[in-house]
């Protein structure tokens, strides 16, 4: 058998046909990659009641989307708005869908991002 080293180009061109990776070993990896988005939800007005809108969004979630936590703050003048924390999967088109998915639910005024990171990966 022939030694060589990982990406040799003369090993390369002796095989009869291209070798592709295994998608679905890449898209385990994937998998792992979780995203906290912290977010300021606020209501129309200061009737609105955040608790019924934090249950609308828990519940209206798709892909992976999960809302982690949530609490009242007060912004002003009595109006209180909802610091969220979502936790969501690293891929395209997540935040999209979370920010429309939001958006759409009645009473939401406004929908703003605070920040963003990577989950911590659980070490036993």
């Amino acid at each position: 058998m022939e030694q060589f080293c990982f990406g040799d180009v003369r090993v390369a061109e002796k095989l009869p046909e291209p070798i592709n990776a295994n998608p679905a070993t890449l898209m385990d990896h994937r998998k792992m990659s979780r995203l906290l988005l912290r977010a300021k939800i606020l209501p129309t007005g200061t009737e609105t009641d955040l608790d019924s809108i934090a249950k609308k969004i828990a519940s209206t979630l798709k892909d992976g989307i999960v809302l982690s936590k949530y609490t009242k703050e007060p912004l002003a003048f009595g109006l209180y708005f909802i610091n969220a924390e979502f936790s969501l999967e690293d891929k395209d088109g997540q935040m999209d869908s979370l920010e429309n998915t939001v958006r759409a639910i009645e009473g939401v005024g406004e929908f703003e991002v605070l920040g963003a990171s990577r989950a911590s990966v659980d070490v036993k």
